[in-house]
């Protein structure tokens, strides 16, 4: 039976990790990025109106403000959206869900390890503390590529001027802002928790590690009192 440090140890560790499910969880469900250009008809050099485009991971809203002749409001599905807009856009937003999904699973896997060594005292493979290590860390260092794959989507590529144009077709776009919204940035705390799994099983397993190695001392380094019996 582990002692009852180990066991604060393990289910605080998965404690934290099911906040930063829930964290990701929540993310998912809010906005993540904001779009906003001018918009000019085809041909002309004046800018007569505006369009902004609001991102989650699944849905989008468009906004269009004589952009190019009148406004509207659109509703849209992300991924049969970009689809239909290029090849580069569509397959990064599609890793980014990927990543996110992959990220769970593993948050997932970090829980269950944390709970079986909660209540039982395997060795040191991957259902020991090398298993939090690996699914945890794994998940801070994917959440972090999907910060970036992400920003670099909305910001560099041309996603969110593709995802105007499939609804004002004859306009032309210039002057592209964009910004992150709440849903992009809490992916932070979740690496941040999912750092924090690993440093609560890390503390646990240093203190361990130095216990054991002072009761094994070599004879060397006992009193030369002792050593004389």
């Amino acid at each position: 039976m582990p002692s009852t440090k180990k066991i604060l140890h393990y289910i605080s560790s998965a404690l934290v990790t099911a906040i930063s499910v829930g964290v990701m969880g929540y993310s998912m469900s809010l906005d993540w990025a904001k779009s906003s250009m001018e918009c000019t008809r085809a041909g002309s050099d004046f800018d007569n109106g505006t369009a902004e485009i609001t991102l989650e991971l699944f849905t989008g809203t468009l906004i269009r403000n004589f952009c190019p002749s009148f406004g509207g409001t659109e509703n849209f599905q992300v991924i049969p959206t970009l689809t239909k807009t290029g090849v580069t856009p569509v397959a990064l937003h599609g890793l980014v869900l990927c990543l996110l999904a992959v990220c769970l699973l593993f948050s997932a896997c970090s829980i269950l390890v944390s709970l079986y060594n909660s209540v039982s005292n395997p060795y040191e493979t991957y259902m020991g503390p090398i298993g939090i290590y690996t699914c945890s860390s794994l998940s801070a260092c994917l959440s972090v590529v999907v910060l970036i794959i992400f920003a670099v989507n909305v910001t560099v590529t041309d996603m969110a001027e593709g995802l105007v144009k499939r609804f004002a077709e004859t306009a032309d776009l210039r002057n592209k802002t964009s910004e992150m919204l709440l849903g992009y940035y809490l992916i932070i705390p979740y690496t941040v928790l999912c750092l924090l799994a690993i440093g609560l099983i890390y503390m646990y397993d240093h203190a361990a590690y130095t216990q054991r190695r002072e009761q094994q001392r070599p004879t060397e380094d006992a009193p030369k009192e002792i050593m004389m019996y």
